[in-house]
């Protein structure tokens, strides 16, 4: 078994602490990383925070990894010692269903394994990238590019991945109209690959106080969504929406704002159920659509396409001893706009 220095949180309401917990011994498939940085996504707040249901405490979180391979087991073909690699929000799948087969591993008919609160194939609980090693099967590890460094690559497994997908699947590219709500950890990576695939990008924002920063990733226009006017103006506009706050909104006037045969996609996840009036749907042909994270295959091409377009996460670096801090500042939308964890402060 391997020690790993880790963070870990003991219930809803616990602060985090410093502990240890161990790793399994490589597996033929098996690839051992020595992580450097982990991003802290709000998916770790509300898991950590127990509202997204029951939760198998102590528990270490983060699904944004970024580091080194340092072993690897006896069959591994796809990575080599000193690989600079990243594992997201998934370490295993049961690679026979029809969606894993087509590469859509994050839609597992059998449901995909977490990199942290779930239970892997030998039966023992996952703990993520708040500590210092992982060991996870070479086939749910993907390759950073060279010219990304590390530390602004390690939110791209999620924030990256979460928002890239939808784009992908649902067209976003020249000709497409493209609005993305609010311009938090996931909004400013919406609007950085949305600008990148050739889309006219418009930020919908609750205030203008992140404008300048907006248009500086990429936005051609720029609302404040406190403005009813701004639902007038821009009613029967897009052709996708891509909805990223972790927080019950309005569906209904945002799909107001779709053209027609227009999709608004939600990838925030806020913890209460959200509500729509069905004629918000049928009058243009309008459509409110759902996405998680892409698959390992297209993760990869995801890292590809930002490395080839020079786009990265924009992030704070803190301590081992600042996630409760951050966790505070997340919720208060005080940050800009990736809190990423030094692993060498552990």
């Amino acid at each position: 078994m391997i020690t790993a220095k880790a963070r870990a949180v003991d219930g809803p309401d616990k602060s985090f602490r410093a502990t240890e917990i161990k790793r399994r011994d490589l597996d033929l498939h098996d690839v051992l990383i020595e992580i450097k940085y982990a991003g802290i996504c709000h998916s770790d707040i509300h898991t950590a925070h127990g509202e997204w249901g029951p939760v198998n405490y102590p528990l270490v979180p983060g699904h944004e990894i970024a580091g080194i391979v340092t072993d690897v087991g006896a069959k591994v073909t796809k990575y080599k010692v000193g690989d600079r690699v990243g594992v997201g929000c998934m370490v295993d799948s049961c690679g026979e269903c029809e969606n894993c087969r087509n590469g859509e591993e994050q839609y597992c008919l059998k449901g995909n394994i977490p990199t942290y609160a779930g239970v892997d194939k030998y039966g023992e609980p996952t703990q993520g990238g708040y500590s210092t090693h992982i060991v996870v099967t070479e086939n749910f590890v993907v390759r950073i590019p060279d010219n990304i460094e590390l530390d602004v690559a390690a939110p791209l497994l999620c924030a990256g991945i979460t928002t890239y997908s939808p784009l992908n699947h649902w067209g976003a590219g020249p000709g497409k109209k493209v609005a993305v709500v609010g311009l938090g950890g996931l909004g400013h990576m919406a609007v950085k690959i949305a600008h990148a695939m050739g889309a006219e990008v418009t930020v919908l924002s609750q205030t203008l106080s992140k404008k300048e920063d907006g248009l500086q990733f990429g936005a051609d226009n720029y609302y404040a969504t406190n403005n009813p006017e701004t639902f007038k103006k821009l009613a029967g506009t897009f052709d996708l929406i891509i909805n990223t706050v972790s927080a019950k909104i309005d569906i209904c006037a945002y799909l107001s704002l779709l053209a027609l045969d227009g999709t608004l996609v939600n990838v925030g996840a806020p913890a209460e159920p959200l509500s729509l009036n069905v004629f918000s749907l049928i009058g243009h042909r309008r459509s409110f659509a759902g996405s998680m994270i892409g698959g390992i295959r297209e993760t990869q091409e995801m890292l590809n396409f930002c490395a080839e377009h020079n786009i990265a996460t924009t992030i704070e670096v803190i301590s081992a001893d600042q996630i409760d801090e951050a966790y505070k500042r997340v919720l208060a939308s005080d940050v800009k706009y990736r809190f990423v964890i030094d692993i060498s402060t552990m």
